[in-house]
């Protein structure tokens, strides 16, 4: 059985594009929106240590753009997608389109 953490309400649009501002925490949204599931915590970032990305997920997290499942004794992370595009319609189709199309073009 899955088990939710408390949940923020989506934060005011300085707080969530301050949190999307940093390069690390802007490609976990991209992978978590990419997947449209459920994405074990450890798939979310590459070049950093677990104690740097439980940061950038607490950011997340009080942005309100992520929530935190543990089902089995494994940590998942969840993008809050229809939360986000209810208070800030758009916003996270412009921000990860554009960190698709970057990313496509470093690839």
């Amino acid at each position: 059985m899955a088990e939710v953490a408390a949940v923020n309400a989506v934060a005011p649009v300085h707080q969530v594009l301050a949190a999307l501002q940093d390069p690390v925490r802007l490609e976990m949204v991209r992978r978590l929106r990419n997947a449209g599931a459920p994405v074990k915590c450890q798939l979310l970032y590459d070049g950093i240590n677990k104690s740097t990305a439980t940061h950038h997920f607490k950011i997340l997290r009080e942005a309100g753009l992520i929530e935190r499942l543990c089902a089995d004794g494994q940590t998942h992370q969840r993008l809050r997608d229809a939360d986000v595009d209810a208070a800030l319609p758009g916003l996270l189709d412009a921000v990860v389109g554009g960190a698709n199309r970057a990313a496509d073009a470093s690839a």
